[in-house]
């Protein structure tokens, strides 16, 4: 298994591709405020059609991802030491919250290694983690596994809604949490459950 053959952040992100349904730039986007340990809740926020939705956060992933944020806060405290710390708002928060870009809850769950300068503002910040890391890092576990289908990060995503509905979940509730407009789009995943082509057993099958 391609996840099994990954690791550290890498494999974090990639076992909430896989946990929660997420796309990755969803998964890299995340904030501190994101994630609900207590409810067992992911927040998407601003997610494809700039809208936001609440999708499962697996149980296998809350005590490797305490872990994580264990590691990470260490780099913001350094940055606020610094006199930095800043990371992006989205919209008009930062005008009218000029303290929030430095609090911990608005801080990437995935920074990125180094400071840089925002093209927008000019501000020196802590961006998120680069896409590329994590498409790096899968096409590595993929060929060190003797995987011969291509992986992308969206094959995780698909294999969290397929595997859903062969374990019973309904089509609706799958929508919801993959953040589909329409359940038509959705649909396509039912696809894995018609074997044979028509999910219909073959009459030989029950001699």
């Amino acid at each position: 298994m391609v996840i099994t053959g990954m690791s550290g952040t890498p494999q974090m992100v990639v076992k909430l591709l896989y946990g929660s349904g997420l796309r990755l730039m969803e998964a890299l986007r995340l904030r501190m405020q994101d994630i609900d340990f207590a409810m067992r809740q992911l927040t998407v926020r601003d997610g494809k059609g700039a809208k936001d939705r609440y999708t499962v956060l697996a149980e296998g992933v809350i005590v490797p991802l305490k872990e994580h944020l264990e590691r990470v806060r260490p780099i913001h405290q350094r940055d606020l030491a610094a006199g930095n710390g800043e990371v992006y708002l989205p919209g008009a928060l930062d005008r009218k919250y000029p303290s929030a870009a430095r609090e911990w809850r608005w801080q990437y769950v995935f920074p990125a290694q180094g400071l840089s300068r925002d093209p927008r503002s000019g501000a020196i910040r802590r961006h998120h983690l680069d896409e590329t890391t994590i498409n790096k890092a899968i096409k590595v576990a993929a060929t060190r596994t003797g995987i011969v289908k291509r992986v992308s990060s969206h094959t995780f995503r698909h294999s969290f809604a397929t595997h859903a509905l062969k374990g019973g979940a309904d089509i609706s509730t799958i929508q919801e949490l993959l953040g589909h407009n329409d359940v038509s789009t959705t649909m396509i995943y039912t696809h894995v459950l018609r074997i044979g082509g028509s999910g219909m057993k073959s009459p030989l099958d029950s001699l």
